[in-house]
This record gives C-alpha cells, sequence and structure tokens, in this order.
C-alpha cells in the first residue's frame, strides 16, 4: 500500500471508532522517518485504546505488520507506527500540551 492510500487507511479507521479532531500532517519533506503524521483526540484511556487497536487489526488483517505500538497501557497518549504513517491518539490535556501540529508546521 502507498503512502498515501495508507494515510487514507488510517484516517478511516479512526474515524470508524470515532475519534475527534483528526488532523493529517505531510510531513515528507520535514523527516526521513515517515511520510504522514495522523494526530487525533480520544475521549478516554479506553477510547485511545479502542482507536489505536483498531488501526493495528485493521491494518493486520490486510497484511500491514505495525513497525510498533507505544503506550498502550497509558492513559494519555498511544503511538501506532506503520512505517510511512505514524498515528497519534491524545486525550485533549496531552494534545493541548505537546501541540504537535504546531512543532511540525514550524520545522
Amino acid at each position: 500500500m502507498q503512502s498515501t492510500e495508507l494515510k487514507a487507511f488510517v484516517v478511516d479507521k479512526v474515524e470508524d471508532i470515532k475519534a475527534k479532531d483528526v488532523v493529517v500532517l505531510d510531513v515528507t519533506d520535514k523527516s526521513n522517518v515517515t511520510d504522514y503524521m495522523v494526530i487525533c483526540t480520544g475521549t478516554s484511556n479506553t477510547h485511545l485504546r479502542a482507536i489505536a487497536d483498531n488501526v493495528v487489526r485493521s491494518a493486520k488483517a490486510v497484511g500491514i505488520e505495525p513497525l510498533g505500538v507505544e503506550g498502550r497501557d497509558s492513559n494519555e497518549w498511544v503511538l501506532v507506527d506503520l512505517g510511512d504513517v505514524i498515528l497519534h491518539v491524545m486525550q485533549d490535556v496531552t494534545r493541548e500540551q505537546y501541540q504537535l501540529e504546531k512543532l511540525w508546521s514550524e520545522i
């Protein structure tokens, strides 16, 4: 799956679980680690895990093995690394604190 298709796939899967405030950042010219970052907000720690787990399960179902999943036991931030796309699922407070959209727009 090409990176643009993977980006659309991830956005579709987070929206399936009602993630809030989904933002896609194109970082192809800013990062040699990934092409896109998808950032979204979950309403609770259970919601964070459900969003991340849905993406992981769905990716595996189509033959994409995540490179890593971090923060599953966290109440604030779960990261799913799919190579060309990295998903950040965050609580409102954490998202406001780290402001990834602003950080990556200034690079």
